[in-house]
């Protein structure tokens, strides 16, 4: 009987198994993507909005217009419009774009790019209907004379768009618009909408944005430079990166003949010699098909894989902001009285290539000498507002020996002074510690490149820091000496027995010219200590890194 009961109960279980679409699996855990809490997930759908149009817009090579309206409806209601002036989206794709979640072009592509997964915008929308009940609108013009509009929303259980209307009117031009109505909480001040646009458009200094708050006050964030980034790559998977897993599948699905062509054809840095160099490592004859191994021959070709010599991957893969162009968005957003920006040459972890840009403004109108820091950390260019504590960029900052470079800092935490300082992370895959996005997985190899670009910097924040230290004390010694002056010419006035005016005069002109003898010389001093070139080498072919054998200040 306890058998056949057991059996009976199993079949009852069965009965309820059944599979969910991505689209319900986030209907109930929403937070996964950032929506937590009403003030993040305004921000959340904001940023999600924002960074599309930015992508589109740059694939596009268009400098980017991003028009932002957060319009308040009513308690904890709010109406968010995005438009862009990106290349639009054509008809038949508009609906997956915004009504399917993981669809996109970018997931299996390896090039620098803000959105990686195909969930941000969809998210957002499945968002708008949870919270609000109401489908989003889409506008799209493709500069064909047309504007098509639709209204939509997900049918969470089949993870596909339902489409409530579709209209079609003419016009001229391209971009796209996108209004939904969402729960949410808006602020000013840290982690609010202000914040991350602002940010932005210091990490974005080539894109024009406008935002209209829910109290009609309206920000421009002007453009600083009129040129794009360089235009990413896509490259193909490195062999250092690919895991076993992933190795079986790449082999199942390839259309090379035999093992010789697909590690030629399905990877970068591999040619003809170095395949046939890891088949013979392998034990495995090189002109058999993929498919025909066995998982024992992939687990020893995995292994060779990871033994041999091979060229790091390409790095034209990325899409930097640029030394100049980060002054120059640092210098428009935040005016700091001295500023400074590094970009390392790219490295990798995982095979993956990446790279780290660091700014630091010293000064200006809105630092407070005696807080912490003013940190703005970015992926790919979009800024991480939450999880400070968890990510890469705050340990390395934490890790990083500030007192010798003129900050003062406590035990385990950031440096405190009027310093605004930006670490922007690029790379074709950003590890994210979380689906939020929002911090980065703390690999050795990207603690030290950030450990790096700040020392760099910092050196220079360090040269200025002293430069104007002594400026001041010059300033105080010839305050001193002006103050005694007058009383020095009436004694030697009375003493010899000339008049005051002259001898007052030739005092004042002696205090100029050593004074001026000074500068030189403090001049003189801050030009022997440049910070030392870059004088690293990999020691391998030229393939764009040569980050690997420079010292790290503070493990010395």
């Amino acid at each position: 009987m306890a058998t056949i009961e057991k059996q009976v109960h199993a079949n009852k279980l069965a009965e309820n198994h059944k599979a969910i679409s991505i689209a319900e699996f986030f209907e109930k855990n929403k937070h996964l993507l950032g929506y937590e809490n009403l003030q993040k997930s305004l921000l959340t759908v904001v940023r999600e909005a924002v960074d599309n149009a930015l992508d589109a817009c740059e694939e596009a090579r268009i400098l980017p217009e991003v028009y932002i309206e957060v319009l308040k409806v009513k308690n904890e209601r709010f109406k968010v419009v995005i438009e862009d002036n990106g290349p639009g989206i054509v008809k038949k794709n508009i609906p997956n774009v915004f009504g399917k979640l993981l669809f996109g072009s970018k997931f299996h592509r390896l090039r620098q790019s803000r959105g990686q997964q195909g969930i941000g915008i969809s998210g957002a929308v499945l968002y708008a209907q949870l919270t609000s009940g109401k489908p989003a609108k889409i506008y799209s013009r493709i500069n064909d004379g047309k504007t098509h509009i639709y209204e939509l929303r997900i049918d969470t259980q089949k993870n596909d768009p339902e489409i409530i209307s579709e209209n079609m009117v003419y016009g001229s031009g391209h971009g796209t618009r996108i209004e939904m109505e969402v729960k949410g909480r808006y602020v000013r001040g840290k982690q609010s909408v202000y914040e991350y646009l602002q940010e932005t458009a210091i990490m974005n200094p080539f894109a024009k944005l406008v935002f209209v708050d829910p109290d009609n006050e309206k920000f421009d964030f002007a453009r600083a430079v009129d040129e794009l980034p360089k235009e990413p790559r896509e490259i193909k998977p490195h062999p250092s990166g690919v895991e076993l897993g992933v190795l079986i599948r790449m082999l199942k699905l390839t259309s090379s003949r035999n093992i010789v062509g697909f590690l030629t054809t399905e990877f970068s840095r591999i040619g003809r010699g170095t395949a046939v160099e890891i088949c013979e490592a392998s034990g495995i004859d090189p002109r058999i098909t993929p498919t025909s191994l066995t998982r024992d021959e992939v687990e020893k070709m995995h292994i060779s894989l990871g033994k041999a010599k091979i060229q790091r991957p390409p790095t034209d893969c990325l899409s930097p902001v640029g030394e100049e162009a980060i002054v120059e968005g640092i210098r428009k957003e935040m005016e700091p009285e001295f500023v400074t920006a590094v970009s390392r040459p790219p490295n990798v972890y995982q095979g993956r290539p990446f790279q780290i840009e660091v700014g630091i403004g010293y000064g200006g109108p809105i630092l407070d000498p005696q807080n912490a820091i003013q940190l703005m950390r970015y992926a790919n260019k979009v800024p991480l507002l939450y999880e400070q504590s968890g990510c890469a960029i705050t340990k390395s900052i934490i890790q990083t020996e500030w007192r010798r470079y003129g900050l003062s800092q406590s035990g385990g935490s950031l440096p405190s002074g009027p310093v605004v300082l930006t670490i922007h992370f690029a790379s074709v895959w950003v590890p994210y510690t979380s689906e939020g996005k929002e911090a980065i997985a703390s690999y050795p190899e990207i603690i030290k490149e950030i450990k790096l670009a700040l020392q760099e910097a910092s050196r220079r924040l360090a040269l200025f820091l002293g430069k104007k230290r002594r400026a001041g004390e010059a300033l105080q010694r010839k305050t001193i000496f002006q103050r005694y002056s007058s009383e020095i010419a009436d004694a030697i006035s009375v003493l010899t027995d000339k008049p005051i005016e002259p001898i007052k005069a030739s005092l004042d002109s002696l205090i100029e010219d050593k004074m001026k003898t000074m500068d030189l010389g403090d001049a003189a001093a801050t030009a022997e200590q440049k910070p030392p070139e870059d004088e690293s080498d990999d020691g391998g072919e030229d393939n764009g890194f040569n980050g690997d054998e420079e010292k790290d200040e503070d493990s010395e």
